[in-house]
């Protein structure tokens, strides 16, 4: 038995409803990380500037007094851009004392160079610190930042309060982008993590619909099949046990293997009952077992060859040999006046091939319209393969392909 059970809620085609709402977060996501590392060179780009006009402005950097503290804000300034740009998965305490002293070395160059380019620096660390850190220390370093960088302005030899205000407000403006920055990564993330609860809940409420409804095929299954089957199974048994006090063994051996049939009915339908409720599915590794079990019931010589490595087959391809293989020796024993049967299941680079074929008096064995092989053929174009069932000259032959 063959069931494909689509839970109400599916969306055409077997996507995931999900899948249109997750893109587009992950697209932003991926844009958004592209746009954080186009800016990485913005931060050596800075750098570089701040070094060369630091370098040539003056007064200028030097060994003795005023020069040699131009020249140690220089290199403190150097190493902290190094170490922000270096390091954005550190520790939050080496992240902030690197924003710390990117800070206080541009702070120190804005009071010893009023017309250089370092309080570059500060904007770029409060930026980063509100990005990445985030929280009290983060605070600090802004308040930090706007504490320095004014007091800075007006101490130096500039002495300008206007412009120790744009620095300021430069500051702010800084710390607030980069922290609508940070809120939006924040919300994106979060959405995402719902996107794909919803999807894992809605996926288990749908395994779920699946499993209830084939449980409740299993037991109607139990209770109708296979007890009119264990049912039919004593009748027969004692009909057979009437008969053998009347000596006709023809009638005895009918009704013995009528009762065989009865009891394979009977295990067949456990076997599907058990495939319904997700236990081990028959494959080709029973494929023996059924041809011995034909050839011991129908008296037909039997015979299987396996040729090729086995390789594993996917649980559905698995069951659609073996049932095919089933099927067709079900409509030899049915309709063939077969004088021998012969299996061959081979196993090639992306496909197992299984042929069935009869040798005897030439019949229709049932294969032309019969709802058995129609069902096996539509099993097999599900998975991708293809079965055809046609007279030969001295039979019969069944032929499935499965993609492995």
């Amino acid at each position: 038995m063959d069931l494909d059970l689509h839970p109400a809620g599916d969306d055409e085609g077997g996507g995931r409803p999900y899948a249109s709402t997750v893109a587009p977060l992950e697209q932003a996501r991926v844009l958004q990380q592209q746009m954080l590392r186009a800016m990485l060179p913005l931060g050596w780009a800075v750098l570089a500037v701040v070094e060369i006009t630091g370098s040539r402005a003056r007064p200028r950097p030097g060994l003795t007094g005023e020069h040699l503290g131009i020249l140690l804000a220089l290199i403190s300034f150097a190493v902290g851009v190094v170490a922000v740009m270096s390091t954005p998965r550190s520790s939050v305490a080496a992240q902030v004392a690197s924003f710390a002293v990117l800070i206080l070395s541009s702070a120190a160059l804005a009071a010893m160079q009023p017309k250089g380019a370092a309080f570059l620096g500060a904007f770029i660390a409060v930026a980063a610190a509100a990005l990445r850190v985030g929280g009290a220390p983060g605070i600090a370093l802004v308040a930090l930042a706007v504490v320095a960088l004014p007091t800075a302005e007006i101490a130096g030899k500039g002495k300008s309060v206007f412009d120790a205000s744009l620095q300021m407000l430069g500051v702010v403006a800084f710390f607030v982008v980069a922290r609508l920055a940070r809120r939006l990564a924040e919300g994106q993330e979060r959405a995402e993590r719902l996107v794909r609860e919803l999807e894992a809940n809605r996926e288990a409420q749908a395994h779920a619909a699946v499993l209830g409804e084939r449980q409740r095929l299993a037991r109607e299954m139990h209770d109708v099949l296979a007890h009119t089957l264990s049912g039919l199974a004593l009748q027969l048994e004692g009909a057979r046990l009437r008969a053998s006090t009347h000596d006709d063994r023809d009638l005895v051996e009918a009704l013995e293997r009528a009762h065989r049939l009865a009891r394979n009915g009977i295990d067949e339908a456990r076997s599907a009952i058990a495939t319904l409720r997700d236990e081990e599915l028959p494959g080709p590794e029973r494929l023996r077992a059924l041809v011995a079990e034909f050839e011991r019931d129908t008296g037909i010589p039997t015979s299987i060859e396996i040729i090729g490595e086995g390789h594993e087959l996917d649980p559905d391809a698995r069951l659609t040999v073996f049932r095919t293989a089933q099927e067709a020796l079900t409509n030899v024993r049915k309709h063939a006046r077969a004088e021998r049967v012969e299996l061959q299941l081979a196993y090639e680079e992306a496909a197992a091939r299984l042929s069935i074929e009869d040798f005897g008096e030439p019949t229709a064995n049932g294969g032309g319209g019969g709802y058995g092989l129609t069902g096996m053929r539509e099993r097999a174009e599900l998975l991708g393969g293809a079965l055809e069932a046609q007279p030969t000259g001295s039979g019969f032959r069944v032929e499935l392909r499965v993609p492995s």
